[in-house]
């Protein structure tokens, strides 16, 4: 392992204040949340769900930040930084920085959040610890090079929570307290859980369809709430990929929605694998027939 990077094995006795009290503020009040609920207010979290976790995560920070499987203009590709910033991840340094590490060392030493490194540990006790996981930009954005070269980027990464607090206040003064505790705190406690769940569930549970080195599963029900994310063995598989669903009935909303971007002229250079790549590691019948 690199000297230079950051032990997540030997962080664990380093806990994050901050991150633990904002976590514990976040989850309690999701949980008022569900007493303060109105319809108007239970909108406005699904469709805030699907542009921050959906866009920000989905087809911002993973598919086009970390692994760049495909092209956007510069203002859509800033636009879904910021949707990605909505979800209490950290800022696109951070979290591109964690994810190229996760595919680093998958499942090995060095992997921030392997389950073979304890269930809870890889849901969500690894972003409890490591204090210099969470503040030293300079250290995580050795591994993501391209978006430190960006001042955007580094700004956006020193003060990601500031778009969070915007759209709170905002929510607030429009629909009172409801829309703020669905839209803030139960919406981002919801998408939490979604992300952390690939790193978990589908590293536990599922089915394989390709040969790789680590324990990467394809599971249904997490692509269903996280927008085709689920379908992670696929994605270990390769990483690099736009499209994580690889037969029809892998459902990858975010693909569809690359797919669509692509029609009408803002999205291009869409990485997939051919055929021949694909049959090259499967395991699984369907798809070299």
């Amino acid at each position: 392992m690199d000297t230079n990077a950051i032990d997540f094995t030997n962080n664990r006795d380093k806990l994050s204040w901050v991150t633990v009290t904002a976590f514990a503020i976040f989850h309690v009040l999701a949980v008022a949340a569900l007493f303060n609920a109105s319809w108007s207010a239970v909108i406005v979290a699904f469709g805030l769900h699907w542009v921050c976790i959906g866009w920000g995560i989905g087809l911002g920070y993973h598919r086009l930040h970390t692994h760049r499987s495909y092209k956007v203009p510069k203002w859509l590709e800033y636009f879904f930084a910021v949707c990605g910033t909505l979800t209490l991840q950290g800022g696109p340094i951070f979290w591109t920085a964690i994810h190229r590490i996760h595919h680093q060392y998958s499942d090995e030493p060095g992997d921030p959040h392997s389950p073979r490194d304890g269930k809870w540990w890889a849901h969500m006790l690894w972003t409890m610890f490591g204090e210099e996981m969470h503040s030293n930009t300079e250290v995580m954005g050795k591994y993501a090079p391209d978006l430190m070269k960006d001042r955007f980027y580094r700004v956006l990464t020193r003060w990601h929570w500031v778009p969070l607090v915007v759209l709170g206040l905002s929510l607030l003064a429009i629909g009172g307290v409801p829309w703020l505790l669905w839209g803030i705190f139960l919406r981002v406690v919801v998408g939490l859980h979604c992300t952390w769940l690939v790193n978990s569930a589908t590293h536990l549970w599922g089915h394989r369809r390709f040969q790789t080195s680590d324990d990467s599963m394809n599971s249904f029900w997490v692509a269903l709430i996280t927008f085709g994310e689920g379908w992670h063995n696929n994605h270990h598989a390769y990483p690099t990929s736009a499209r994580h669903g690889m037969v029809w009935h892998e459902l990858d909303l975010s693909w569809i929605q690359i797919r669509m971007l692509s029609w009408i002229g803002l999205a291009w250079d869409l990485q997939v694998p051919t055929a021949r790549q694909i049959a090259s590691k499967s395991i699984d019948l369907e798809l070299t027939a």
